[in-house]
């Protein structure tokens, strides 16, 4: 390789002794050097290793002489003294042997990488620069690592194309996927009495199981079930949520949460509700499963038309027999002629929609002040405290419910008219207008059947009202007939962390997603941005991938600073192998506001989501679960309380 020659000194400095110390210098592999700002001394030589030829230009440690400016003002033999003193013999050995080292280091890395070397050594002849020559060995460095990285990269994410296959996900669920299921899917608008149909087939048979899209439904249904008499004697239900589990001796039937599914356990009857929850981005995941792994003999799919094309896709892709039932509401659903416009055009059996916790409270007080007696329901209630705020409602206690679209989704309740105060929703990063999916699912809880012959909608000022009459009346696009969500498991994590010796949950989790194999795209990878977020702080802790995995899924809120606080409080806590203890709190809460309760009762829920996965060191899980029930009473009590303040408010005013 052919060393380019040194940059001439510009003409402005003393030509006869800068050639004086060059004619000097060149004996000695060396030469003067002006760039960069710089005068300096640079030796150049050749290095061998195996049958490596590698030359260098290169400037020793000391090499830098002065800037141009203070070297113009220097004597010739002030000069000529420094440009010896640091292009000595001993200077110039000393950097050879380190480019020798230097050589050695890069070519040991190379060849165990497959790389030649002399793509990166060929720098040390080529690279015109004033740095000394450390600097330059770390750029080299740099880019053999980058090399490095980006080749294990590529191998790895190979690895872990072979070791997942999207294709074969069905066949992860060992009972489902080796036994005959049929499919029978029922779909319609609320009130068409869909789950209903469904429930009734669940609790006739012998065995079977209720998967639920809220705590809420999954209890309701478990009380549902308990209480009826199928074959003339009660059936043995059991409860299992991720917070709470209600175990029955010998229990034939079981009602869910979808995310709790117990694939193993082979059942007569299942029964998947909002069946459209496949295409929700962040829970879309645990439907996928449950219609892949549900060991039912017949699965029962229930939720709106819009479905249809995603469950034939999935039944013909799973190669199980489908019965499609399309059922009609069983009550009509009309919009009213206007707006309600005024708070005293109200009336008995209305549901007022807002969308936050603020709004809602706000509505609640205007409406009581007015003399209406109001139940209140939102999503950061406890199912407990939702459910006991229905009941008001249902038995005539409250005259108007005021509530988020939690009302959408469970809670049957004797609605006559739907009352919007807004068709506009914060969806986490903006306000914008609500889908007509939801717009539909909201307006159809008014008229419940064999309790009002017809359900209402309205919104409560003009624009509002005629957004909503537009969006009942737009047609729902269908979900997508592929992509369907699948979220990774622990055992994904654990077979790319053997093909890679992977242990950061963010790179798992990133490999999981970019790497594993999709061949048609029918299947999809997906995780949540929140577990994505958790992923990067929990890999700061001492953890292994299964904590780690396991603290990533925990469902508290990290938007809520005291939530936040308790939760990094478990995670550090179980890097140490610490025991987490709750401790009894007697009356402390009556001192706490609302918002101060309602937290308190989702960390307590939290806490017994966790013991039920490692109660070796969170013990407390019965105390929670004390704890969690008696905040919801605290809750429930404060939400009567300043019901009766605001009537008493409105009363005086009155």
């Amino acid at each position: 390789m052919k060393i380019p020659p040194p940059a001439a000194v510009p003409d402005d400095s003393d030509d006869s002794a800068d050639a004086a110390l060059r004619r000097e210098l060149a004996p000695l592999g060396a030469s003067l050097v002006k760039m960069e700002g710089r005068v300096f001394v640079r030796f150049a030589g050749l290095v061998r290793h195996g049958d490596l030829r590698v030359p260098y230009q290169l400037v020793p440690a000391q090499g830098v002489l002065a800037k141009p400016s203070k070297w113009r003002k220097m004597e010739p033999e002030a000069q000529r003294a420094l440009v010896l003193e640091r292009a000595s013999p001993a200077a110039i050995a000393a950097l050879h042997a380190s480019v020798s080292s230097f050589v050695h280091e890069i070519a040991d890395l190379a060849d165990d990488c497959d790389f030649d070397a002399m793509t990166f050594l060929q720098t040390l002849a080529e690279l015109e620069t004033s740095d000394p020559a450390e600097h330059v060995y770390e750029r080299i460095r740099q880019r053999i690592i980058h090399a490095v990285e980006r080749e294990q990269e590529e191998r790895h994410a190979a690895r872990t194309k072979q070791s997942i296959n999207l294709a074969e996900y069905p066949a992860s669920f060992e009972v489902a996927s080796r036994m005959p299921r049929r499919f029978i899917a029922l779909l319609g608008p609320t009130n068409s009495g869909k789950t209903h149909r469904a429930m009734e087939a669940l609790m006739k048979a012998p065995s079977g199981i209720y998967l639920a899209p809220l705590r809420l439904l999954a209890l309701e249904n478990f009380e549902r079930m308990q209480a009826a008499r199928p074959h003339g004697k009660p059936l043995k239900v059991s409860l299992v949520t991720g917070e709470e589990r209600r175990l029955a001796e010998g229990a034939t039937h079981v009602a869910s949460t979808v995310e709790m599914l117990d694939s193993r356990s082979r059942v007569d009857v299942a029964v998947i509700d909002e069946i459209q929850m496949l295409a929700d981005r962040d829970r879309g995941a645990a439907w996928t499963a449950a219609v892949c792994g549900a060991p039912a003999s017949v699965v029962y799919l229930v939720g709106a038309p819009e479905a249809r094309r995603a469950i034939e896709a999935l039944a013909d892709r799973l190669e199980v027999e489908l019965e499609v039932h399309v059922l009609k509401r069983m009550a009509p659903l009309a919009m009213e002629p206007g707006a309600v416009r005024k708070l005293r055009g109200l009336r008995r059996g209305d549901a007022v929609i807002a969308f936050s916790r603020r709004e809602v409270l706000k509505w609640r007080d205007l409406i009581t002040e007015m003399g209406l007696a109001v139940a209140t329901v939102y999503g950061n209630l406890s199912p407990e405290v939702r459910r006991a705020q229905a009941e008001r409602f249902r038995d005539g206690s409250a005259d108007v419910v005021v509530g988020t679209d939690a009302l959408a989704m469970g809670l049957n309740m004797p609605i006559a008219r739907i009352v919007m105060t807004t068709a506009v929703k914060y969806n986490g990063v903006e306000e914008e207008e609500i889908s007509a999916a939801l717009a539909r699912q909201i307006a159809g809880r008014a008229g419940r059947y064999g309790v009002h012959e017809e359900g209402f909608v309205a919104g409560f000022d003009d624009d509002t009202h005629e957004v909503m009459r537009a969006l009942l009346k737009e047609k729902l696009m269908p979900l997508p007939a592929s992509g369907f969500a699948v979220a990774p498991s622990i055992e994904h994590l654990h077979r790319i962390a053997a093909v890679t010796n992977e242990t950061s949950l963010v790179k798992l989790l990133k490999r999981f997603t970019h790497n594993i194999d999709v061949p048609d795209g029918f299947f999809y990878p997906r995780i949540t941005d929140e577990q994505s977020e958790r992923a990067i702080w929990l890999d700061t802790l001492p953890l292994t991938v299964a904590e780690k995995f396991m603290l990533s899924l925990v469902p508290i809120s990290s938007k809520v600073p005291s939530l936040q606080g308790a939760w990094e409080h478990w995670s550090i806590a179980l890097s140490k192998k610490r025991i987490s203890k709750l401790e009894q709190e007697g009356g402390a809460l009556r001192w706490l506001g609302l918002q101060e309760v309602e937290d308190a009762c989702r960390r307590y829920s939290a806490y017994a989501w966790i013991a039920y996965r490692v109660p070796e060191f969170f013990p407390s899980v019965e105390l929670a679960q004390e704890l969690s029930r008696a905040a919801s009473e605290r809750v429930d009590a404060l939400l009567q309380a300043q019901n009766a303040a605001a009537r008493q408010r409105g009363g005086k005013r009155r």
